[in-house]
């Protein structure tokens, strides 16, 4: 049984435009994936397609003007508000994007040491700092006194030293060095090792390749396909959604093809499969209705010439 399960989530946001008026956009629609112990899940996409979202999803952290669907299971439990409140920063850490989340009133020792649920905080905090390169002195500063990858690499220790089943890492790795990020890649695969599930959520495919054991694939707030990393190989041919297929063509090491348009802005979706405006294999089938996610060749995709 997974550890997590996200089962045709969908997300709107309630605005106000002109006028007091009220407008409500859906950002995510019909989004799925499961997270198994033991395995690392990349989670890719442009930016806007709902990766973040997710993740604050199924913390329980999204805005007040949110309007959530679906369900989100963890251990076959479907997650209430209360139970992500517990669960939170405990069996289910979040290593967030943005280093905001450091609180600038408190030393960054002293942070990371709150997340220590056994043993002697002090020496977790300090094991972990030497482990990712930061200096002893380093636990004395505030968030402010620190570079951004030295932000980066606190915010990475307190999901380390929580010893959590399952971690959502949010873009950890933008501003550190190679040596750093190889270190922290490296310390994912060991905690996926070592029984965690482990969401890493970027937009560095080549990286997370060397890692994870699955990628999903999200465009336009959904998911178009979830397929085991060897597929990520050659011209993509192993690949099923025209999308990934396409999304792999257009990396630099690759052929370095761009793909034609833009992803959709949430208040101005396409009808049907939210891709076909830019697909070269769409048809006036894909503008009816858009796709369930299906199994095909030990995978999953949300297309209907998927073959």
């Amino acid at each position: 049984m997974p550890i997590l399960e996200v089962e045709n989530l969908s997300i709107s946001f309630n605005q106000y435009t002109t006028g007091l008026k009220q407008k409500n956009i859906q950002v995510i629609s019909s989004l799925n994936v499961t997270l198994e112990e033991g395995e690392i899940l990349a989670v890719v996409g442009a930016s806007g397609s709902g990766k973040s979202l997710l993740a604050h999803a199924i913390l329980g952290i999204l805005p007040d003007n949110a309007t959530i669907s679906g369900t989100i299971k963890y251990n076959g439990e479907v997650l209430t508000n209360s139970q992500q409140a517990s669960l939170r920063g405990k069996e289910i850490a979040l290593i967030p994007q943005s280093t905001n989340y450091l609180d600038p009133l408190m030393r960054v020792g002293n942070q990371v040491r709150t997340s220590v649920r056994t043993g002697d905080a002090t020496l977790a905090q300090r094991a972990v700092f030497k482990r990712l390169h930061l200096k002893q002195n380093v636990e004395k500063m505030f968030p402010f006194q620190l570079s951004g990858g030295m932000a980066r690499r606190t915010l990475l220790s307190t999901a380390i030293v929580s010893d959590a089943k399952v971690i959502i890492a949010d873009e950890p790795t933008p501003g550190l060095d190679p040596v750093v990020i190889k270190e922290a890649l490296s310390n994912f695969r060991e905690f996926a090792d070592n029984g965690c599930a482990v969401m890493l959520i970027t937009h560095d495919i080549e990286s997370a390749l060397t890692i994870a054991d699955k990628i999903a694939v999200f465009y336009a707030g959904t998911t178009v396909e979830v397929a085991p990393v060897e597929n990520f190989t050659g011209d993509g041919e192993g690949l099923r959604h025209p999308y990934s297929k396409a999304l792999w063509r257009a990396l630099p090491q690759n052929e370095f093809i761009p793909i034609p348009g833009s992803q959709p802005h949430p208040s101005a979706l396409p009808s049907g499969c939210l891709f076909a405006p830019r697909c070269i294999k769409a048809t006036a089938a894909c503008s009816q209705q858009q796709p369930e996610m299906r199994e095909l060749r030990n995978g999953m995709v949300r297309c209907i010439h998927a073959t």
